[in-house]
């Protein structure tokens, strides 16, 4: 009989409640040490699922908290067990005193994802709705947030399990064919397996081209500021973040080094690196600060090229442009309030929008927040088609992917169904990986690492 586990549910700090979760068959009991129902006829060792009761925290013989305890029964609970929580006041000492409590009542300290984990294995969810609770936990934006609740909610799972289905009744029948050639098997036309496989492919290419967008919402993006000295950069920064972050003056060269603010731009979260000046320069110092926002811009995900609407364009305005093509990079001509001199049609085929904004003005944030999403990707993501989550997920489509698309390639090269068969088997067992149906206890062990106690 595995142990029971105890946990903190609640990140710590204060705040106005504090939950205690208990998982196991002994989750009732071990709760009855350390609750007393403020009702005494009523008794939390044979309290039904989905009840509550109030009473008190007691331990060594006194009064230490109010509490309110929850019961869930198995296999209606998160963890698929018999399951208690236990809300007491927040803070650092009631629930950290509670947990000590359970513990020494009998309960195991839970580890890192130890409940989800628990839920998986017990069959409550997939390996992908696993993921999709931390995801759910880390979102920082609607849209992310919305994305990750479709998965957990199974939106992930259910579109593979279609592509499972098509494939296992392909597999199915192609089995039939090469293993029984005397019973009297329908023979597969050519025209149903190339239909099969082909809507396998496109399905599969959809899913992992939109894991790039998925990404970006979760994990958000590092994004670099970079251009020439004065352009506006750090103002663009400081208007980004919402208030003074960088230092902005008339001085070429003020940035020196890497600035950096992460910032929550309309469903995407920014890592912003407000970079130096670029330019030629005999000072140590700045030519130093100068190598590291090249070395920045080549490590980013994002590139916002500021250009100053104001001056002519010249040789370096060129260089950068250059640099920015075939990269994720957005050409922002600053300081529209000013007359225009800049002519951006010399910069205008290296980039996919150019947008003119005053970094001084707040009212052209909603544009440029557009101007990001659009080039991000994110901006018309439907949260609830269920995307791939993670470079674990990803890899194991990838596979798939390559392994119809081999099918395909041995059925058009006139090779037997036999061959094909093979490919279809390792298209499945790719799918079944990433459901984790047929996952390791490595893979599983690597997913649950990510997790935080309590959870």
């Amino acid at each position: 009989m595995s142990r029971t586990i105890a946990a903190i549910a609640t990140p710590p700090g204060e705040g106005g409640i504090a939950v205690v979760r208990i998982s196991g068959a002994n989750a009732h009991a071990i709760a009855a040490k350390v609750f007393r129902p403020l009702n005494q006829k009523k008794s939390l060792e044979t309290a039904g699922g989905y009840t509550a009761m109030f009473g008190h925290f007691i331990w060594q013989q006194r009064v230490c908290d109010e509490l309110v305890a929850l019961s869930f029964r198995a296999p209606h609970s998160y963890t698929g067990e018999d399951v208690v929580e236990l809300s007491c006041h927040g803070g650092a000492a009631a629930p950290m005193l509670l947990l000590q409590a359970c513990i020494e009542s009998g309960a195991a300290p839970a580890g890192a994802g130890e409940f989800t984990r628990r839920a998986f294995e017990n069959g409550r969810i997939s390996l992908t709705q696993a993921e999709a609770v931390m995801d759910l936990i880390s979102a920082t934006g609607r849209q992310s947030a919305a994305v990750a609740a479709a998965a957990m909610e199974g939106a992930l799972a259910k579109r593979i399990a279609k592509l499972r289905q098509s494939l296992t009744e392909l597999a199915g029948h192609l089995a039939a064919w090469v293993d029984f050639p005397e019973e009297d098997v329908p023979a597969l036309e050519q025209e149903n397996l190339e239909h099969t496989l082909n809507d396998c492919a496109a399905e599969l290419k959809k899913m992992i081209q939109g894991y790039g967008a998925g990404a970006v919402l979760r994990r958000g993006v590092d994004t670099a500021i970079v251009g020439s000295p004065n352009v506006g950069k750090s103002t663009l920064l400081n208007l980004l973040s919402g208030f003074e972050r960088a230092i902005v003056t008339p001085i070429a060269g003020t940035t020196r080094d890497v600035v950096e603010q992460q910032v929550q731009v309309g469903q995407v979260r920014l890592n912003l690196f407000d970079t130096a000046g670029l330019r030629e320069t005999d000072d140590v110092v700045e030519a130093e600060g100068i190598r590291r926002s090249y070395a920045q811009m080549e490590r980013a995900g994002l590139i916002l090229a500021v250009y100053d609407g104001n001056r002519t364009l010249c040789e370096q305005d060129v260089l950068l442009a250059q640099k920015c093509e075939h990269r994720p990079a957005l050409a922002i001509l600053n300081k529209s309030d000013l007359e225009k001199r800049f002519d951006q049609t010399q910069i205008a085929p290296y980039f996919t929008e150019i947008i003119e904004i005053s970094a001084k003005d707040d009212s052209f944030l909603p544009h440029l927040t557009n101007a990001i999403e659009t080039l991000l990707g994110v901006a018309d993501i439907d949260p609830d088609a269920g995307m791939l989550a993670s470079q674990r997920q990803l890899d194991a489509a990838t596979r798939a992917l390559e392994a119809v698309q081999d099918a395909m390639q041995a059925q058009q090269q006139g090779f037997d169904l036999d061959a094909v068969g093979v490919c279809v088997d390792d298209a499945l067992h790719a799918l079944y990986q990433l459901t984790g149906e047929e996952a390791s206890e490595a893979v599983v062990e690597e997913v649950f690492s990510k997790f935080c106690v309590g959870k």
